[in-house]
């Protein structure tokens, strides 16, 4: 079985949804757990349910020195970075291509694809030097199924391919980087989101073989399989966690307009 006492995992975009539900599971797992989100709410109950092995930083995942002071406060607390998540994301402004603002898609594509860029770049040395360290980051469905939502979509078909390339530029040092494509997860924020939208919520769950949406905690054993020592021979793979979304690929009538 996976043993994650005394790892240092750094994740980013914690303060609510996949993010926090991954703080939560990888800390009760023994590992010493370091959040970056630009949201207060970091300092909520995630403590408290992840044990006391949590500790918050709100910065911005698409700034360099943000990035970088997060690295070096993790490391001053539980020692080098073993296990990075690259979660953070934002759909802000997006939509159809020819309504996408620039400030929108620089936003969306800093946040979503930059962010995995500053973050990886900031813990490779250190896991070079040790020779080991795993690295997944959070794609999506729509990187695979082109579904909606310009600049997040290609931003996510990003993630796919920096991916493979970590995995082939990396893999001869010991390091694992792997990507999970979820479908759509019932979070705190999606699922108002949802009641406010009936008839979208209605033709999105249609969408779906059991005809449900998947829940945070799925994304987040799918993560703490991905570190663990159980997906060894697991490098530069994209694993789709949808409910079988992908396999039944049908838009909404709602995003067709």
């Amino acid at each position: 079985m996976n043993d994650f006492n005394g790892k240092s995992v750094l994740i980013t975009g914690t303060a609510q949804g996949i993010g926090r539900a991954m703080a939560i599971c990888f800390a009760q797992a023994g590992a010493h757990v370091t959040g970056l989100d630009l949201d207060s709410r970091l300092n909520g109950d995630t403590a408290a349910l992840a044990g006391g092995r949590f500790t918050a930083m709100e910065g911005d995942v698409a700034s360099a020195a943000d990035v970088t002071a997060c690295v070096e406060r993790c490391v001053e607390r539980c020692g080098p970075v073993d296990i990075l998540v690259n979660n953070a994301a934002t759909v802000a402004g997006d939509g159809l291509l020819h309504e996408v603002t620039e400030q929108a898609w620089d936003r969306v594509s800093s946040v979503c694809l930059k962010s995995i860029f500053l973050c990886t770049k900031a813990v490779l040395p250190a896991m070079m030097s040790r020779r080991s360290g795993v690295i997944i980051s959070l794609s999506s469905v729509n990187a695979l199924t082109g579904l909606h939502l310009a600049a997040y979509t290609a931003a996510k078909g990003g993630v796919l391919a920096l991916t493979r390339l970590l995995a082939q530029q990396y893999g001869g040092y010991g390091i694992r980087a792997n990507a999970i494509c979820p479908g759509t997860i019932l979070t705190e924020t999606s699922r108002v989101a949802y009641e406010a939208a009936p008839k979208l919520s209605g033709e999105l769950r249609a969408m779906y073989p059991a005809g449900e949406f998947g829940v945070p905690e799925d994304i987040a054993d799918c993560a703490l399989w991905l570190a663990g020592d159980s997906s060894r021979f697991v490098n530069g793979a994209a694993i789709v966690v949808d409910g079988g979304m992908s396999a039944v690929h049908r838009v909404p009538s709602v995003l067709r307009q």
